[in-house]
């Protein structure tokens, strides 16, 4: 399967979803990770102002691809420039929201695929989980740090340590979930959250992707400091004019953002 196929790119309006096809288990490997990429260019050159990132498949994500551990077994330099980390680091810093809608397995770099996203909505029968201590490894593309962050170290080390797979309500209650809901809802709940997000103010949402990503690795003093700085290019945007004719009309509490 080539590149350009193992993602396929569908808008929905001011909504782009990227749905996973790497067969058999949308395994993270070269091949999936450009095509993540490639779909997330595309909407940000559509014009799009959310993603939804989905599975095709039975699973969201087996883990990864075990070429990826061969290579380095053997000490052979990586054929793709894309390592597993610039891969994260690229998806965590893209300006648009991304919403992950989880089913079936999630678990190794799918989880951490997933923990990438800005939110993440979970089927109930979901089975997600950091199991690398199953081959004699541990979560290489940054999911012990991420899960420290959000759940505590107690709970990072248990999940790395115990190769478990848990149920989505599990890590909801843990802070690593934002919403869990009923298999047969899944696409339907979260095809509502990011449309919300995609009719919102775009230029607000990337700012507190910026904000949430240096108060998470710098600290909140440094948010503090530079937040004024990159909140400048609200006060000259179509989104805050919007915001302001819908105060004017509707008055305090009943505003409602309604993006072009």
């Amino acid at each position: 399967m080539t590149e350009q196929s193992v993602v396929a790119f569908e808008a929905n309006g001011p909504l782009a979803i990227l749905t996973m096809n790497n067969r058999p288990h949308n395994l993270i490997g070269p091949a999936l990770m450009s095509g993540i990429l490639e779909g997330l260019e595309t909407a940000k050159e559509a014009g799009s102002r959310a993603v939804l990132l989905k599975s095709g498949l039975r699973h969201f994500s087996a883990g990864a691809d075990l070429t990826l551990f061969e290579s380095a077994i053997e000490g052979e330099k990586s054929k793709s420039d894309l390592t597993p980390a610039l891969f994260l680091e690229k998806m965590e810093t893209f300006p648009l929201p991304i919403v992950a809608a989880v089913h079936g397995v999630c678990v190794g770099g799918g989880f951490e695929l997933a923990l990438a996203c800005d939110f993440i909505i979970a089927a109930k029968s979901s089975k997600i989980g950091s199991v690398e201590a199953t081959i004699g490894v541990n979560p290489l593309m940054g999911a012990i740090q991420r899960q420290t962050q959000r759940a505590g170290a107690l709970r990072a080390k248990e999940m790395a340590m115990l190769a478990r797979r848990y149920d989505a309500e599990t890590l909801e209650r843990w802070n690593l979930i934002n919403r869990v809901v009923d298999d047969e809802k899944l696409e339907e709940a979260a095809m509502a959250v990011a449309l919300e997000i995609a009719g919102g103010p775009t230029l607000a949402h990337t700012i507190t992707k910026e904000i949430c990503r240096i108060a998470v690795n710098e600290g909140v003093k440094a948010a503090d400091d530079i937040m004024s700085e990159k909140q400048l290019p609200l006060w000259s945007s179509e989104d805050i004019k919007t915001g302001l004719e819908s105060l004017q009309t509707n008055g305090p509490g009943l505003a409602i953002f309604k993006g072009r």
